[in-house]
């Protein structure tokens, strides 16, 4: 018998790079299943937010030699507050309060300038790899790879979370079948969808992980009413089922009184008040009052409305 030592082929070695990437997955979704059960039981909230705040440079400025001073604004000021575990919590605003500064912080897409945010015990600043294995995201804008098809796209994304390209077929089919999207549209580019159809897409890619914290950015904007009402329920589902945390941002008064637990006003930067839609519909005038009416009140826009003669 010879002494030589035979080295692998190719396609042993691709076999053996194969298995070794399986075992490392296997054993890192061991570790977060064993960190999610012992954080959802360790009494603390699911999304803890302390005295944040986050500065932009406003685009105008005075010149100084080469130089413009662009002083900064705060899109958020000192907002505090948690999310309970299981819970869907809303914030609603207009354009520019910091809802979405907001989400995308808590997403590690930005850093604080002060203050701390936790998602299930784990700071965004000290360990953000942690963070995005916990969470999901549905923006308003959905970031794709406009020249892949949709199957394409939710493929990519499924092997970026570890599913298989099996499971994560069921997953996003049973998906997209339930918020009305046409399956044969699947296979075409993401760029020759229409807005709604991209949206549904962005929804299917973030719903079929199972997130244990699930970020919606005005996840139903420009939906049709039934497609809007579809993600809805499919959002309640999954808390239900997979008790899947919800934090949500939203322009549409109705949306937030339909899905959340509990609503926050933030309205430039600062949140002005939380509680249930029944308990801000109580403190803003009681019966008859709708949630729309109450956000108006707190955010002062109808005594500005007055003043202005409107």
């Amino acid at each position: 018998m010879s002494g030589k030592n035979i080295a692998p082929t190719r396609d042993e070695k691709e076999g053996l790079k194969m298995a070794a990437g399986t075992y490392e997955r296997v054993e890192l979704e061991r570790e977060l299943d064993g960190f999610l059960a012992e954080a959802m039981n360790d009494g603390r909230p699911a999304l803890k937010v302390e005295a944040l705040t986050k500065r932009f440079p406003r685009p105008e400025g005075k010149r100084r030699g080469f130089w413009r001073r662009r002083p900064k604004f705060a899109a958020l000021a000192a907002v505090t507050f948690t999310v309970e575990k299981g819970e869907i919590f809303g914030f609603i605003g207009m354009n520019g309060s910091g809802k979405s500064t907001l989400i995308r912080i808590v997403s590690t897409l930005l850093m604080p300038d002060e203050g701390q945010v936790e998602v299930f015990g784990v700071d965004v600043e000290g360990n953000p790899a942690r963070v995005r294995e916990l969470i999901n995201r549905v923006a308003v804008d959905a970031a794709f790879f406009k020249v892949l098809s949709g199957s394409e796209n939710l493929r990519y994304a499924a092997r970026l979370y570890g599913l298989s390209p099996r499971l994560a077929r069921e997953r996003y089919d049973g998906l997209l079948t339930r918020i009305g999207f046409d399956p044969k549209r699947l296979s075409d580019q993401i760029k020759s969808l229409s807005r709604g159809e991209r949206q549904k897409v962005a929804a299917a890619r973030a719903l079929m992980t199972a997130p244990a914290l699930l970020l919606l950015d005005e996840p139903t904007t420009g939906l049709d009413p039934r497609s809007k009402r579809e993600v809805q329920r499919v959002i309640r589902e999954m808390r239900e089922e997979e008790g899947t945390t919800v934090l949500l941002t939203t322009h549409d008064m109705e949306e937030a009184e339909r899905l959340c637990d509990r609503v926050g006003i933030l309205h430039e930067g600062r949140i002005v008040t939380i509680g249930t839609p029944a308990e801000l519909t109580a403190r803003a005038g009681g019966a008859g009052t709708t949630l729309e009416d109450a956000f108006l009140k707190f955010t002062g826009a109808e005594w500005l409305g007055d003043e202005n003669g409107a």
